[in-house]
């Protein structure tokens, strides 16, 4: 399997390359040349198959043969040796919990996918990798916690100031080692423009071997479909009919790897992207012209992006027809007043606590099935209530009980470098580290 450059359709790599590069030539973003189907039998059957026999059906096509089969096999076992479960919220609404990984976030499986790839690829390098990633929130924290300690890499991660919850600030400031954290000065747009610069910057690609562990990176994005086919699983065994998919949405490379796994023959009646008040492609499905905003602080932080990145891998997979993707993708935007209302409400009604970023997906599927109530769906729950204690405490009147884990971690003391937006800082700390 090779990729092709988004940007630059001339570059083409094979996936250790586009694995360790990152992106291509003029901060473009690595697409797959071929989507492979999967096999009728298998993604109408999935019961019959293990969840370590699923993800690694899933991957298999995309490594080729760069990663021996023995060797995808423990990879996949250990992305995803957590519970992944599908439970009833409604009848009509199920919640797909991905928060039951180390560090209480869906990102957790991209990046331990990513870290075991690399690890793999750079074992016989001489030289060190450096892993530049930007976070709006639960990236920085499964980023560090894959990468802590592995040999050969070291992880810079920017995340924007007072923007981040206080868990997801000690995640990814606490651990030290091989992991910095630098504290910006500024939006997670602005830390993710960093991040592009420095790739495309010639001085330091010269003196640092540098990849990127955001879902921009391949090995990121594309092992996100796992959980995808794991919630199919889990339909299929109480449900009839395709579900009505909606994914709350920042970047949009998890919604993407949704679309993905469609496109390869996964069931689905319907996606919907759930957005917060940066409603970038909410306004491009409904008007077809696509602006980049300003970002907007929200109380579901990790969506707060005004260019989300992957939205081109989208437009590529429908060809840059807006018409069928107008047709198969809904965007909803959802205020804080609204997501802080729908953690109440679940809470109490059916004694569910959502988070504000599935809260802004359950909101979202809610209004969708009562224009099609014959349908029925589930939502992607993306992170754990406790990581966001300050709205949902709010929300419910009461304490969240913070697990034992992360008591012994928010007593860790925080380890940050403070930086602006400006690149020259950004580019004489990289050169400096040298």
């Amino acid at each position: 399997m090779n990729y092709y450059n988004l940007k630059d359709k001339k570059e083409v790599v094979d996936f250790k390359t586009a694995s360790i590069k990152g992106q291509g030539n003029q901060k473009g973003l690595f697409f797959p040349e071929i989507i492979p189907a999967f096999d009728e039998d298998f993604i109408q059957n999935l019961n019959r198959f293990s969840d370590e026999e699923i993800a690694f059906r899933c991957m298999k096509d995309f490594v080729d043969n760069e990663i021996s089969d023995e060797d995808l096999q423990q990879i996949v076992s250990e992305t995803i040796s957590f519970e992944i479960p599908l439970k009833k919220i409604t009848d009509t609404i199920s919640v797909l919990e991905l928060f039951h990984g180390p560090t209480l976030a869906f990102k957790d499986i991209g990046a331990r996918f990513m870290s075991r790839c690399l690890s793999y690829f750079l074992k016989d390098e001489n030289k060190k990798v450096t892993v530049l990633v930007a976070t709006s929130g639960d990236t920085g924290g499964a980023v560090a916690h894959g990468f802590y300690k592995v040999p050969g890499i070291e992880v810079i991660i920017l995340y924007p100031k007072n923007r981040v919850s206080p868990v997801q600030e000690k995640q990814l400031t606490a651990l030290g080692e091989n992991i910095t954290a630098l504290e910006v000065d500024g939006s997670f747009d602005d830390c993710q423009n960093l991040v592009k610069h420095a790739f495309s910057d010639t001085e330091i690609n010269i003196h640092l071997f540098l990849t990127s562990a955001n879902s921009i990176n391949i090995a990121r994005w594309l092992p996100q479909q796992i959980y995808y086919l794991l919630a199919l699983k889990q339909w299929q065994k109480t449900e009839n009919g395709n579900p009505v998919i909606c994914v709350p949405s920042g970047n949009f490379g998890n919604i993407c790897a949704g679309l993905l796994a469609y496109f390869r023959g996964l069931p689905a009646d319907h996606f919907i992207a759930a957005c917060n008040a940066n409603d970038v492609v909410p306004h491009y499905l409904k008007t077809q012209i696509l602006e980049p905003k300003e970002t907007v602080a929200t109380l579901s932080n990790a969506m707060d992006v005004g260019n989300p990145s992957n939205f081109v891998r989208i437009l590529e997979l429908f060809h840059h027809q807006s018409e069928n993707l107008h047709h198969f993708v809904s965007g909803y935007s959802i205020n804080d007043e609204d997501t802080l209302g729908t953690v109440r409400k679940v809470y109490e009604q059916y004694n569910y606590l959502l988070e504000p970023h599935g809260a802004v997906a359950y909101s979202s599927l809610e209004t969708y099935l009562k224009e099609h109530p014959e349908k029925k769906g589930f939502i992607l729950e993306t992170a754990h209530p406790v990581k966001f204690p300050d709205a949902v405490e709010k929300a419910i009147g009461g304490k969240i009980k913070i697990p034992e884990s992360l008591a012994d971690l928010m007593k860790e003391e925080k380890k940050t470098i403070e930086i602006n937006s400006d690149f020259e800082e950004l580019k004489r700390f990289l050169l400096n580290k040298i």
